[in-house]
């Protein structure tokens, strides 16, 4: 009984060191690379209108800086990376001075890894989960429960027009495939119970992610095309898309 223990022990603490944080349900996080060092990070640029708030690193490669509109850039002496009234953090673009290219293309390079990892995960525990429709999934007087940890995978897109309820711990991981389109309807909004974590919920969408106005969305936002923020909207986490990101008086908190 305690060498099996030891040795289940073992390899625990090996998986820990080797592979990153697992879940008590077995799931291991998406390693984001130095990607995870923006909250804002794209292929082909980042508009905003009217506004808003990102409050961490806004990034995008192979396009030049002239990509990143709306922000009122303000290039740094270094010409290493620009600032903004809007942004708490800084901005870099393709064309800035050493060694902004080559970080760059080190962090698109992590985020487009770690997109194919999420897509990747295989034996997942929920299919087709609602059809997609993840709509009071957890809220009270609904017949939907909430969003445990695990793997789930749809063929389709997703979307949810209400509140959506992720409930598990603070080291419990969610990776939702999403075949199509991920699409959040205007005031919907993301609950986390139990100690469940925003860096925790990986949302890989193979088509675009539209959140609409005033929606509020918490994760990580793997999105292999454009990810659109409607007026008012907010994201707790990451905004990595593929193509570009456009916002309209939107808050992100990476």
């Amino acid at each position: 009984m305690t060498n099996s223990f030891n040795v289940s022990a073992g390899i625990a603490i090996l998986s820990l060191m080797f592979f990153g944080a697992v879940s008590v349900h077995g799931l291991e996080t998406v390693n984001l690379g130095t990607a995870e060092d923006f909250a804002i990070l794209t292929k082909t640029g980042v508009t905003t209108t009217a506004g808003g708030f990102i409050k961490g690193d806004i990034g995008t490669s192979p396009i030049e800086a002239a990509a990143l509109t709306g922000f009122g850039l303000i290039l740094d002496s270094s010409n290493t990376f620009s600032t903004s009234v809007l942004v708490d953090g800084n901005l870099y673009g393709a064309d800035y001075a050493t060694p902004t290219p080559t970080k760059l293309i080190t962090a698109i390079s992590d985020m487009e890894t770690a997109f194919v990892d999420a897509a990747g995960r295989s034996i997942p525990d929920h299919i087709e989960l609602y059809t997609g429709d993840l709509t009071g999934a957890g809220v009270a007087l609904s017949l939907k429960p909430a969003l445990t940890p695990g793997l789930y995978k749809w063929g389709t897109g997703v979307g949810f027009t209400g509140g959506v309820t992720f409930k598990g711990s603070s080291t419990d991981i969610w990776i939702l495939q999403i075949a199509n389109d991920l699409t959040v309807g205007p005031g919907a909004n993301i609950i986390l119970e139990g100690g469940a974590l925003p860096e925790n919920i990986f949302w890989q969408v193979s088509g675009k992610t539209f959140i609409g106005a005033g929606a509020h969305v918490q994760g990580i936002l793997l999105s292999k095309t454009a990810i659109i923020f409607d007026a008012g909207s907010s994201l707790t986490g990451r905004a990595l898309s593929q193509t570009a990101v456009t916002m309209i008086t939107t808050t992100i908190t990476s």
